[in-house]
């Protein structure tokens, strides 16, 4: 170093390469003839937040070697200059490192911290240039998709089970980009996959002789889904239980009573359907409706191949944050308490949680009717998702409370008794791993009248290999959830305008 001095907001440091000898860029050849001499200026680490500039005079050399292309070359400084670059190498791989961990914008405000000034093209630039990791032989292969823009382009990313690091991100989700991206390269014995068709074809020919095992997560969660589909038809049924059993312990003596105004939403459903079925009528198709009526053509179907009683019956019996302080409510009405504000301390005083604004909202129904008594109305069932909750739960991790309410409905509803059977039947095998009882499992279940677990049942046996395999082997996706959550993180990160091959690299190098 000959001089360090501060000039224009920034440390100059001058220095002067005093190598006898140099090797040629290009042939590598070791030349010690001069030919001249230049100053080269190299961005540097920043040192205590002051930006740090290089004025490093190098010398050019003749390449001895007459097969060499190249006349002259300069020397290079090992660990300190690049051809052509105008930054360190220790200030690149800084930069590099901010691009991986925060992409454009952030970076380039990181970098402003640290005292280096920097555009986010760059960093961005200098991120894609970052050579893809070395892949050698996967053994078990996780396989999973995620949204490159949520609706209309998808991506597939692939796991190394063994390593939990990602091998690759690909474009497209069907089984043609994951059979192609298999016949590139050594095949996996292994392929841990969700139920989707697409994956389950591409595996077959891209790797015929590789296993492939149905992911457990996959499968809880699809037998999640049949069990709220029952748990709803079942609904139904169960308030008619609860009706009953209330009915039963009146008294004869009991006052006459009026029911309270419809629910708006139950009206307004009511309205619909007629509109619906008076149009179809008249010979007009359910996409001509719903563009009359304003309503989402499933919408449209669903009042037409129903009764109107089935589609309101949800809707009646939608869950409250009120539910379980009706009947306090009803009755203190009955008894002549008609304050707002002195029944709401009260049903706070029970545990009620909610705002006073929704009590008001439905002590507003009785007031108009000119009535002094209105009727009393059965406990409602629990919410569809607390009884699925419920039945995919533990019974071990479920409160005191929940578990009593929980029994009282399986003895009023049979449906739910055997739902919960199966549930229970399902999860020891995938915790267990005894994937040779799902023959039986599936026979049975198929045989019952809850038609949602029935279909799911009878939808195993389309991947029953897969399935098997599942619930018998120990692979499983879950370090495939957990990166396709970290590409969710980053496509925030960078607002989700990154194309695929930024995301490939961020994805790949900062696991």
């Amino acid at each position: 170093m000959e001089l360090c001095e501060r000039r224009d907001g920034a440390v100059v440091v001058q220095a002067r390469a005093k190598a006898a000898a140099a090797s040629c860029s290009r042939c590598e050849a070791v030349s010690g003839r001069r030919h001249g001499w230049y100053v080269r200026r190299l961005q540097d680490v920043a040192a205590s937040g002051c930006s740090v500039r290089l004025e490093l005079r190098v010398r050019r050399f003749r390449c001895v070697s007459s097969e060499c292309s190249v006349n002259t070359f300069t020397e290079q400084i090992p660990g300190l200059t690049r051809p052509y670059a105008r930054t360190t190498t220790s200030l690149r791989n800084l930069l590099t490192a901010i691009g991986l961990a925060l992409a454009g914008r952030a970076g380039v405000r990181m970098a402003e911290t640290l005292g280096i000034a920097v555009g986010r093209d760059t960093l961005l630039r200098l991120v894609r240039a970052i050579p893809d990791p070395p892949v050698g032989q996967v053994q078990i292969l996780g396989v999973d998709d995620f949204a490159i823009r949520r609706g209309h382009n998808y991506g597939t990313i692939l796991i190394d089970l063994g390593t939990r690091r990602p091998v690759d991100l690909i474009n497209g989700r069907d089984g043609d980009a994951l059979a192609a991206w298999l016949r590139s390269r050594p095949l996996p014995e292994v392929i841990c996959r969700d139920r989707a068709g697409g994956y389950a074809e591409g595996a077959r020919q891209g790797a015929p002789d590789a296993l492939q095992v149905a992911d457990r997560f996959h499968l809880w969660r699809n037998l999640g889904q049949a069990v709220e589909k029952d748990v709803s038809a079942a609904r139904a049924s169960l308030a008619a239980a609860l009706a009953a059993a209330v009915e039963s312990r009146r008294t004869s003596d009991a006052p006459t009573v009026v029911n309270h105004r419809e629910l708006q939403v139950v009206a307004r459903i009511r309205k619909h359907h007629a509109a619906v079925h008076e149009l179809l009528n008249q010979g007009l198709s359910k996409a001509a409706i719903g563009r009359r009526l304003g309503l989402h053509q499933a919408t449209v179907r669903k009042y037409a191949n129903a009764t109107v009683e089935e589609v309101t019956a949800a809707n009646q019996q939608r869950a409250s944050i009120l539910d379980g302080y009706h009947e306090h409510l009803h009755r203190r009405w009955n008894e002549g308490i008609r304050n707002a504000t002195q029944l709401i301390r009260e049903i706070t005083a029970l545990g009620y949680r909610g705002t006073a604004q929704q009590v008001q909202r439905y002590l507003r129904r009785f007031r108009p009717t000119g009535t002094s008594e209105v009727e009393i109305p059965p406990p409602r069932p629990p919410a569809v998702r607390d009884l699925t909750r419920w039945i995919m739960s533990n019974p071990e991790n479920l409160d005191q409370e929940s578990t009593i309410r929980f029994r009282k409905m399986q003895r009023l509803s049979r449906d739910l008794h055997r739902l919960t059977r199966y549930v229970k039947d399902f999860a020891v095998m995938l915790t267990q791993l005894e994937g040779q009882k799902l023959d039986d499992w599936i026979t049975c279940v198929e045989k019952d009248s809850l038609t949602a677990i029935a279909g799911f049942a009878r939808n195993l046996r389309r991947d029953y290999d897969a399935v098997r395999n599942g619930l018998t082997m120990s692979h499983s996706s879950g370090p495939v959830e957990g990166h396709v959550n970290r590409v969710k993180m980053l496509k925030r990160q960078m607002f989700g305008r990154a194309k695929l091959d930024l995301l490939r690299k961020r994805t790949l190098h900062a696991a």
